[in-house]
C-alpha cells in the first residue's frame, strides 16, 4: 500500500508540472502570437517607403511622432536645437500642436522662441523657429521645424541700415537745401555768399565720403571680392594709407611712423587691403590731439598651425571707453557723435574694416584706455596659408555651384576656436616702441 501511495503521489506531482508547462507554453505562444498580429510594428515599418532617406537630406529639423507620443525618428539638427531628450518631443507647444494634427489630419504651423542651449557663448538668448505639423500615415506626425534666428537677425540689421542711411543722408541733403536758400537770399552780400558756400562745400563733401563709403561696403560684403587678389607688400598699404592721411595729419602737426613692415606680405584684394588700413590710420589722425604721434607697425605672430601677420596702428588720442569697444566695428555706431561730424566721419570705416579682415581670413581687433590712446591690430593669415585656403575655397565653391560665404577661422588652433585675446601685448609693445 505504501508503494502504491508513493507512485500514486509521484504521478499527481508530474501531472501538475506538466499542466503547469503546458500553460506556460500557451501563454508564451500566445503572447507570440498577439504581438506579430495584434501589435504595432517595429518603428522602422511604421515609416513609408522613402520617408527615412528624404528626411537624413533635410536641411530642416525633423522629428517624427508615433501614436504614443514617442520620438520615431529624428534629425540631428533636432537633437542639435533641444527638441529631442530621452526619446521625447522636449517642446510642449509643438507636441501639443502634433497632437492636433494627428487627431484631424490638418496642417499647421506656428512660430515660437526657444531657450538657447549653452548659453554663454555670446549669442542671443533665444532661439526663432518656425513649426510645422503634418500627418505621415494614418499614425504617424512629421515635425518640420526651421532655426529663424539668422534671418531675424538679418532683417533687423537691414532695417537698421535702411533707417542709418536714410538719417545719414538726410542730415547732409538737408543742409545742402538750407544753405542753397541762403545763397539766394544773401545775394547781394558776397562775403555772405562766400560763408554759405564754404559750408555747402563741406556738406557736398561729407555726402560723397558716405556714398562712398556705402559703396566700399557693399563691396566689401561681395562674395567674390577676393577674385583679383594677389601678393601685396605691407610697405605699399602702409604708403597708400599715408598719403590718404598726410593732409589731414599735416594741419593737426601729427607725425605718423612706422616700421616693421619691410619684409611682410599679404595675399588678397590689394585696393580693400589699403582702403581697411587707411580707415584705420585716419581714425588715428583724426581722434588724436594736434602735436601728438601715430604708429604704424608691423610683425609676424607664431601661432599653432601656422603664422600671423600683424599691423597694429596705434594712436595717443582720446582713448575709447571699454563700454564702447565691442561696439565700435557695428555700422553707423560712433563713440563721440559731435567729433565724428566735426571731423566728416560716417560711421562706417572701422564697419569697413571688420568685413575686409573677415573675408580675407582674419580679423582687427582693438586695444584702447581712456587717456592713453588706442591700437587697432589687423591679423591676417600669412600670404601662403591664405592663398591656399582661398583656392580651395573657390575651388569647392565651383564644384557645388553654391555661394562663397564669409570665411571661418583659417587655423585650427585653440586660440582660433576659442577667440583670440582681445588685445595682443606684444604687437602693442611694438606700436609703443615707434612712438617717443
Amino acid at each position: 500500500m505504501d508503494v502504491n501511495a508513493a507512485v500514486a503521489a509521484v504521478a499527481a506531482i508530474a501531472g501538475l508540472c506538466t499542466g503547469v508547462v503546458a500553460m506556460l507554453a500557451f501563454r508564451l505562444s500566445e503572447r507570440e502570437r498577439t504581438r506579430s498580429h495584434g501589435a504595432p510594428p517595429t518603428t522602422e515599418a511604421t515609416l513609408p517607403p522613402g520617408v527615412d532617406t528624404v528626411l537624413s537630406v533635410l536641411r530642416s529639423s525633423a522629428v517624427v511622432l508615433d501614436d504614443g507620443d514617442g520620438v520615431v525618428k529624428a534629425s540631428s539638427a533636432a537633437y542639435a536645437l533641444g527638441l529631442v531628450r530621452g526619446g521625447r518631443l522636449a517642446v510642449e507647444p509643438m507636441l501639443t500642436m502634433a497632437r492636433d494634427t494627428r487627431r484631424d489630419g490638418e496642417i499647421r504651423e506656428m512660430e515660437l522662441d526657444l531657450p538657447r542651449r549653452g548659453r554663454g557663448l555670446g549669442r542671443a538668448d533665444v532661439l526663432a523657429v518656425s513649426a510645422r505639423a503634418a500627418p505621415l500615415g494614418s499614425r504617424l506626425v512629421l515635425l518640420l521645424v526651421e532655426d529663424l534666428t539668422e534671418a531675424r537677425r538679418i532683417e533687423a540689421v537691414r532695417r537698421d541700415f535702411v533707417a542709418n542711411v536714410s538719417h545719414e543722408l538726410k542730415t547732409p541733403a538737408g543742409a545742402l537745401s538750407l544753405l542753397s536758400e541762403a545763397v539766394l537770399d544773401a545775394a547781394d552780400d558776397p562775403e555772405a555768399v562766400s560763408r554759405f558756400a564754404g559750408r555747402m562745400q563741406y556738406e557736398a563733401t561729407r555726402l560723397t565720403n558716405l556714398i562712398q563709403e556705402l559703396i566700399d561696403l557693399s563691396r566689401v560684403q561681395d562674395n567674390d571680392m577676393l577674385s583679383n587678389a594677389e601678393l601685396v607688400p605691407a610697405a605699399d598699404l602702409v604708403t597708400e594709407a599715408l598719403e590718404r592721411c598726410r593732409q589731414q595729419a599735416d594741419s593737426k602737426h601729427i607725425t605718423i611712423a612706422s616700421g616693421g613692415v619691410d619684409d611682410l606680405s599679404v595675399w588678397g584684394n590689394r585696393a580693400q587691403l589699403a582702403a581697411a588700413l587707411g580707415n584705420l590710420v585716419e581714425n588715428a589722425v583724426n581722434y588724436s590731439p594736434p602735436h601728438t604721434r601715430v604708429a604704424i607697425a608691423g610683425s609676424r605672430l607664431r601661432v599653432q598651425g601656422g603664422e600671423l601677420i600683424e599691423i597694429a596702428v596705434t594712436d595717443q588720442g582720446i582713448g575709447i571707453p571699454e563700454t564702447d569697444r565691442e561696439r565700435v566695428f557695428e555700422r553707423f555706431y560712433r563713440v563721440d557723435p559731435a567729433r565724428s561730424r566735426a571731423t566728416g566721419g560716417t560711421g562706417l570705416g572701422l564697419a569697413i574694416v571688420k568685413h575686409v579682415a573677415a573675408s580675407h581670413g582674419g580679423e582687427v581687433q582693438v586695444w584702447s584706455a581712456e587717456g592713453q590712446g588706442s591700437t587697432f591690430t589687423l591679423r591676417l593669415p600669412e600670404p601662403s596659408s591664405a592663398r591656399d585656403r582661398h583656392l580651395a575655397a573657390r575651388k569647392k565653391r565651383d564644384g557645388l555651384g553654391g555661394t562663397l560665404h564669409e570665411p571661418a577661422e583659417f587655423l585650427d588652433s585653440p586660440e582660433a576656436v576659442a577667440g583670440p585675446e582681445p588685445h595682443s601685448t606684444r604687437t602693442n609693445e611694438t606700436a609703443r616702441e615707434v612712438l617717443p
